[in-house]
């Protein structure tokens, strides 16, 4: 496959076809960037050893676990609850005015198209 290479503004110079440069991934970089990234996941998977949980350091007090209905509603309806309550702010608070939303209500067309 021939690469065509075109300064931008040169009168006369053909255009690369559509999608010349689609899927054309160097095979070295990209089996590069797959090794680094095997080998990034791979660090850390060791480095953060479950193993080490076991050990208690010093000063270490953990408190009473938490129960599954405490667990979803911090994790799971407390965020749930912050995003409406931000979303609800949003749309309360908005001072935009109506005419320059793109809505179907304001899409204006020539109603007498003559041909």
């Amino acid at each position: 496959m021939t690469r065509h290479t075109c300064p931008y503004g040169t009168p006369g110079a053909r255009r690369p076809p559509p999608f010349a440069t689609f899927c054309t991934v160097d095979k070295k970089n990209a089996l590069r960037a797959g090794a680094l990234a095997a080998g990034t996941t791979l660090m850390m998977l060791l480095m953060s050893s479950p193993a080490l949980a076991l050990t208690r350091d010093d000063g270490d007090d953990p408190g009473p676990g938490l129960s599954v209905i405490e667990t979803l509603g911090l994790y799971v309806a407390a965020p749930i609850v912050l995003f409406l309550v931000i979303a609800g702010l949003v749309m309360v608070l908005d001072k935009s005015k109506q005419e320059h939303r793109v809505t179907t209500k304001n899409i204006r067309t020539k109603a007498d198209a003559k041909a």
